[in-house]
């Protein structure tokens, strides 16, 4: 659960997740399968690049039990995540999406500022 004392805000949502911007805190929270963990903003990335990584088409073609899910330990968290091929898409939308929107954030500031200095 998210902090009650938190100034956050959301980031992006899917239909079975949500990504939410603590600007308090300085951090992201993820919430996905009825759990909330937060992420610095460096090991948000670290995560989503973690989540990318995986290799679906393995965990589709091989038959062996050992492939069916892949166990991910995010850093700094006390979360472990146990994914089927099915919640890592899930997990690789959301965090695309707030990805997608951080980066757009920052575009719309730089070129707020650059307006508010050219005004001058």
């Amino acid at each position: 659960m998210i902090c009650p004392l938190a100034n956050v805000e959301e980031v992006f949502q899917t239909d079975y997740a949500s990504v939410f911007q603590c600007s308090r805190r300085n951090c992201y929270w993820l919430e996905f399968q009825g759990n909330t963990t937060s992420f610095t903003v460096r090991d948000f990335l670290a995560f989503k690049k973690k989540i990318d990584d995986v290799d679906v088409e393995r965990m589709l073609v091989n038959a062996a039990r050992t492939f069916d899910y892949e166990i991910i330990m995010p850093f700094r968290t006390e979360r472990c995540f146990i994914l089927s091929v099915e919640e890592v898409l899930q997990l690789r939308e959301v965090l695309a999406g707030a990805k997608f929107m951080i980066e757009l954030n920052s575009e719309i500031k730089k070129c707020l500022q650059i307006g508010a200095v050219m005004a001058y």
